[in-house]
């Protein structure tokens, strides 16, 4: 059930994708028809949301049962009533899990329309309200207080301020405006306030604007399965390589009882101050943040002792997560995926210059995690084969939790590597809506399934480093 088109690529990326995921390995294994089938179907879900919300309980602070109680009543004043359950994974027991209600196909549209860009759109399919920042165009005499049809310039081409527009745009839902069409473009500086208050969302999700800020962190739920497959240890010196904005990081501060030392790079200096404000809202301190390119973090010279910042020393971590730079493809929902070809290819140098860095920055005996929100063979299991043969001191280790699929064929990696390996695919299951009465009458069993396969694309990869080089 497809209510938006599927994701649109550039022709070259389209072509790229089309040859990686009818790949020969994987045609021998599953046949034409069924490759086929699996791809078409993947394009489809990345264009719609998720069918979950997913939020991470600060442990630290509250128990997961005092916040399920919490965010449940802040649910019901949200959605005026509406019984929409909050779900605890057994699996992943810091988190928490709200079901998507939707696509709802009954709203009305209304003749004053607001148009918003597209990452504004995709963050009001998930539940976010509109932000100033994202209205490029509204209707002509749009007041305060109007109500409004909202809809996504999923190709970037309507022009700012403009009073119509024409081309391909997608229906959001209904909302009311907070401020007049003078107001929004024609104020003296800059607006950052609520532009449109979303009260008829074609998917239906909690809003999580300042809601239990110190104890939730909104995060994908195989973001959430990485930090605990490297599982950090209390007084362990762990390395997060590429960690903005954070979420990973405070989660392995969590895990970690804030007990030993999380270092944080990353080479953006506006997201090394994001990290360091997220570590302060969720009052963890053993976090150190630093900004700083990765794939320089290893020093080639002796250095004082004191220093606690990079460049390090070899060996100088027991655990390492690469959530690598990516072409971020398996982030949802995407309807029109702007990076080209060239764009796209340029991540894998990266990062293998980034997992170089890992690999002699690692402890003998220690853990490093890679992984990506994409979906792409290249920077997935190409670069498993690659670590594998590049580094004889590496071995694949199995993951626990294991709640996605296994690896995709096409590497040349054997079965039974493919297996260790954890590879989320949106296409795992049929696309479908929810409505409030096929949610309640779903046993939790199931939706705890859906929630598991109706999520981003993300990979990971586990090793473990031998004392030998």
């Amino acid at each position: 059930m497809s209510f938006f088109p599927k994701i649109f690529f550039q022709h070259e990326v389209e072509e790229y994708l089309t040859n990686m995921f009818r790949n020969s390995e994987l045609i021998a294994a599953l046949g034409t028809q069924e490759v086929e089938s699996k791809y078409q179907s993947l394009l489809s879900h990345l264009s719609h949301p998720p069918s979950f919300t997913t939020v991470r309980v600060n442990t630290c602070l509250a128990s997961v049962k005092h916040v399920k109680k919490l965010l449940f009543e802040e649910i019901q004043k949200q959605f005026k009533g509406l019984c929409v359950p909050v779900l605890e994974h057994p699996k992943l027991q810091d988190i928490l899990l709200i079901p998507v209600i939707g696509p709802r196909r009954d709203l009305k549209n209304h003749a004053s329309e607001v148009i918003v860009g597209a990452h504004c759109g995709y963050a009001v399919l998930r539940g976010a309200h509109v932000y100033v920042p994202g209205i490029i165009s509204t209707s002509r005499f749009m007041k305060a207080g109007d109500l409004v049809s909202v809809y996504s310039d999923i190709e970037g081409k309507c022009k700012r301020g403009a009073k119509e527009f024409d081309g391909q745009k997608i229906f959001l839902g209904n909302g009311i405006s907070e401020l007049s069409r003078s107001e929004i473009f024609n104020s003296s500086g800059p607006l950052n306030g609520m532009g449109i208050r979303m009260i008829e969302p074609v998917y239906l999700s909690p809003s999580f604007d300042n809601v239990l800020p110190s104890h939730l962190f909104l995060q994908n739920l195989p973001s959430v399965v990485v930090s605990h497959i490297l599982n950090p240890q209390p007084g362990e010196r762990i390395l997060d390589m590429c960690a903005a904005p954070g979420g990973k990081t405070t989660h392995l501060a969590t895990l970690m009882h804030d007990q030993g030392e999380v270092i944080a790079l990353d080479k953006i200096a506006k997201k090394v101050k994001k990290i360091k404000q997220n570590a302060e809202l969720l009052q963890l301190n053993c976090i150190k943040a630093f900004c700083y390119d990765g794939t320089k973090a290893l020093s080639v010279e002796k250095r004082e002792d004191e220093q606690v910042g990079p460049p390090f020393l070899p060996e100088s971590f027991d655990r390492i997560l690469l959530d690598a730079p990516c072409s971020g493809m398996g982030q949802r929902p995407n309807m029109a995926y702007s990076l080209t070809l060239r764009e796209v290819t340029s991540y894998q140098p990266l990062q293998r210059k980034l997992f170089t860095v890992a690999v002699k920055l690692l402890k003998p005996g220690g853990v490093l995690v890679y992984s990506t929100c994409t979906i792409t063979l290249s920077e997935n299991e190409e670069q498993v084969a690659w670590a594998l043969k590049t580094f004889p001191c590496l071995q694949l280790q199995s993951q626990e939790p294991h709640i996605g699929g296994e690896g995709m064929r096409g590497a040349g990696l054997s079965v039974d590597q493919l297996k260790l390996l954890q590879r989320f695919d949106p296409a795992a299951v049929t696309l479908q809506g929810m409505d409030i009465n096929s949610l309640q009458d779903s046993r939790e069993d199931d939706l705890i399934s859906l929630a598991n396969k109706d999520c981003i694309g993300f990979f990971i990869a586990k090793f473990i480093k031998s004392s030998s080089k």
